[in-house]
């Protein structure tokens, strides 16, 4: 009963979380001159990011090294086969040429980038640094390029005192991360309960879990027409647990990639791929490439789960 309560009211949490984050965030950063498309690459994709921050660095502290890493794979693959695949599914997604040109490239080397620093069996402190860096470095170019184009675009501002909006940024984010883990500390439970292994743990009910902030943002944001931070939010998500998540958590603690599987890879690097065609085709991601993302997640949900039973 108990696990149940804990899983439940993380959902909960998580989704108040993400609406008072996204609300705020919008305003303080548009005040700023930046545009929503950077809005969803950096300060919503931060925010939505944190659950999976939090629990990689709970897990590599405690000697879990394969719920950390398996997290935040599985979440990257969560996020273009889950988030993106559903919330184009609700409405479609207009894609910016921005992003066709720089922002999915970016994800694309992060991800090939990560798996060539996994071939040694671990991420490093150094491996960390490195990670950590191009996150900031991806970070200023994108504030430096924002600022240099202007900001012509408009989205919901509201509430508009600066500190109300700062409040609810930072109660947003603490709601992130005390929902993120109340949840997983209850799905990793239940599934522990079942016998199931660590890996797919982290693989499957931790990822899916720690990506609920994205999921809600960004059905929400493409729901309100807002589809430069609905789509903003997902790809700049999957930069930040590569470069951030993994980076930080590897500057703490080095992280062994024990029980990570190369299909696993080969999976979140094909959907990362994918995503850079139906973007291209028609600077749109409509329903027809929702349904084939979502029935290559369901697939691959489907494998794992066959394989932990077996």
């Amino acid at each position: 009963m108990l696990i149940l309560l804990s899983i439940i009211g993380g959902f909960v949490i998580l989704t108040l979380g993400a609406e008072a984050l996204v609300r705020g965030a919008s305003a303080i950063a548009l005040r700023l001159g930046i545009a929503p498309l950077v809005i969803g690459l950096t300060i919503v994709a931060f925010g939505t990011s944190a659950p999976e921050l939090a629990v990689s660095l709970k897990s590599a502290l405690a000697g879990n090294s394969g719920i950390a890493l398996g997290n935040v794979i599985g979440s990257n693959i969560a996020n273009i086969g889950l988030i993106l695949a559903v919330t184009a599914l609700i409405r479609p997604i207009q894609v910016q040429s921005q992003m066709v040109r720089r922002d999915i490239p970016v994800m694309i080397v992060a991800s090939i980038l990560f798996w060539g620093l996994l071939l040694d069996g671990k991420l490093s402190l150094f491996d960390g640094a490195l990670l950590t860096t191009l996150l900031f470095a991806y970070l200023g170019f994108n504030y430096i390029s924002s600022k240099s184009a202007g900001n012509n675009e408009e989205v919901d501002t509201r509430p508009q005192h600066p500190l109300l909006s700062l409040l609810l940024v930072v109660t947003g984010i603490a709601m992130l991360v005390g929902g993120g883990i109340l949840f997983v500390d209850g799905a990793v439970e239940l599934a522990k309960t079942l016998g199931i292994d660590e890996v797919i743990i982290g693989l499957t009910i931790v990822a899916i879990g720690t990506s609920m902030p994205e999921l809600v943002t960004s059905v929400v944001a493409a729901r309100k027409g807002e589809s430069d931070i609905a789509i903003g939010n997902i790809v700049g998500s999957n930069m930040f647990n590569i470069l951030g998540i993994l980076g930080i958590t590897a500057l703490i603690h080095p992280i062994a990639a024990g029980g990570v599987q190369v299909l696993d890879l080969v999976v979140m690097l094909i959907l990362a791929l994918l995503t850079l065609p139906f973007a291209r085709s028609g600077f749109r991601i409509g329903r027809r490439e929702g349904g084939i993302l979502l029935a290559g997640y369901i697939s691959y949900i489907g494998y794992l789960v066959t394989q932990a039973l077996a």
